[in-house]
């Protein structure tokens, strides 16, 4: 399969397939066998309504593997890791129906996101563990040098 290219280390842009079927289209997440796929924990929904910015947030043991099957959503990542190539890098990638693409964040990287559909935003997270709120670091908004007007 096809990996788009990232600036920022560990981050996968993988492309995911909609098969039309009469009556409803087939969405495809994840398999067993493929990229990003380091073992499953959960999967959740989240919302995000038009507008709102949720951020910043990482995980240090989660693998996130994000897919929007609703709604139009931007990520916004960036790369603090000291020990990294791409440290201080950002990567934006916007996910929807119409772009449709798996989004992959190892641990250890900040994300923020936005709700840009003009309907319910949801996002479909695939994660390699159980979410517990003793793995997760959060920042305000403001604590993180990103522009979101832009």
């Amino acid at each position: 399969m096809i990996q788009y290219p990232s600036n920022i280390n560990g981050i996968l842009i993988t492309p995911i397939e909609i098969v039309s079927v009469p009556g409803g289209d087939v969405l495809h997440g994840m398999k067993l066998n493929d990229s990003g796929y380091v073992g499953f924990g959960e999967a959740y929904f989240s919302t995000v309504n038009t507008g709102v910015i949720k951020a910043w947030k990482r995980h240090r043991e989660m693998t996130m593997n994000i897919v929007v099957p609703f709604g139009c959503v931007r990520f916004v990542i960036y790369d603090d890791r000291e020990t990294d190539s791409s440290q201080h890098s950002f990567q934006q990638v916007v996910l929807s129906r119409d772009n449709y693409f798996r989004l992959t964040v190892p641990p250890m990287v900040w994300m923020g996101f936005e709700g840009l559909g003009v309907e319910e935003n949801i996002l479909l997270n695939i994660s390699n563990i159980k979410h517990s709120p003793d793995e997760i670091d959060r920042l305000m908004i403001n604590e993180v040098n990103f522009d979101w007007e832009k």
